[in-house]
């Protein structure tokens, strides 16, 4: 138990600590929030993939909508980041409920083609939907608003003080989804990952429990959309498509599906490789792809996953 105290510790000492530790990286900054962001969707997502045992290449669907959530929400509703945050994550999260009804009658292959299926729908919505998304330009014209603390009025528009915006978001769905995990409802979704026969015999409705994996994981993956959009303060069809699905997976996989906090490094790494790689070649992705392909090869439990064994 204290081995873990301190690991935890250590592990916030490092993320209160990233934007420093990231200087000479680009906008250190700003990618610190990048990194945060895109591993709370790798954690959203493989709430399904590594605990539930299903894969989606439709988690973009769900991005996508939490950014046009709040994109939309800041530009005609109402200039609240707390409020854009929160209808661009229900979007998301009622949008997974719903589809979440009929994607969770499928298993393996079909499961993993349907959610591409309507991944592409959701892109293709907003390519063509001019009036409200924008289309291929984008939904543009809204910026991230101060918060209005008691007091305290808190100016998010430096990129270091929105950088300690999105860990304090993300801190909070991380003790939540290692609460969840750690739960009865996590040990079910264990159960149906390792043995779904098995999970059925011993009175585990597969479809009920799935459906609820699939929801939370959407949900999730919505805030960082939201999260996304108000930080570069822009929204655009491609967040919703099925290659952004697929670096998610790729993250989760890099990282270590098996490791709570293994998508956030898979990210970590992601964004950084992408970051630096980009700068020499635009080639990048062919040795990103080449190293996702030595990882599924060689180390299918990631770089995380070297120290610790299977959930």
């Amino acid at each position: 138990m204290r081995s873990r105290v301190l690991s935890l510790a250590l592990f916030l000492v490092l993320l209160l600590a990233l934007p420093w530790l990231l200087k000479g990286v680009g906008s250190y900054a700003a990618l610190g929030s990048y990194i945060l962001i895109w591993g709370l969707a790798a954690m959203g997502l493989n709430l399904l993939m590594g605990y539930a045992g299903q894969v989606s290449f439709g988690h973009a669907a769900f991005l996508g909508l939490g950014a046009y959530g709040a994109g939309l929400t800041l530009k005609h509703l109402a200039p609240s980041t707390p409020l854009a945050l929160l209808l661009g994550t229900l979007l998301a999260g009622g949008a997974a409920a719903l589809l979440g009804l009929l994607v969770t009658r499928l298993k393996g292959i079909y499961f993993a083609t349907f959610t591409i299926v309507f991944s592409q729908l959701f892109y293709f919505l907003a390519f063509q939907w001019n009036e409200v998304t924008g289309g291929d330009d984008g939904l543009r014209g809204f910026l991230r608003q101060p918060l209005h603390l008691p007091g305290f009025p808190l100016d998010l528009s430096s990129s270091e003080a929105y950088y300690y915006f999105v860990l304090g978001v993300f801190l909070l769905w991380a003790y939540l989804l290692f609460r969840l995990v750690h739960s009865p409802l996590g040990r079910a979704f264990l159960a149906l990952r390792e043995n779904p026969v098995r999970a059925r015999f011993l009175g585990l409705r597969a479809e009920r429990y799935l459906w609820g994996a699939f929801a939370l994981s959407g949900t999730v993956v919505g805030t960082a959309g939201a999260l996304l959009a108000m930080q570069i303060n822009f929204a655009q069809p491609s967040m919703l498509h099925w290659t952004t699905s697929g670096e998610l997976v790729m993250m989760a996989f890099l990282g270590g599906r098996w490791v709570f906090f293994g998508p956030l490094v898979g990210a970590a790494l992601f964004r950084l490789l992408e970051e630096v790689l980009s700068s020499y070649t635009a080639e990048w992705m062919l040795f990103l792809g080449a190293l996702f392909i030595l990882a599924v090869l060689f180390f299918p439990g990631g770089v995380a996953g070297l120290t610790r064994r299977k959930a």
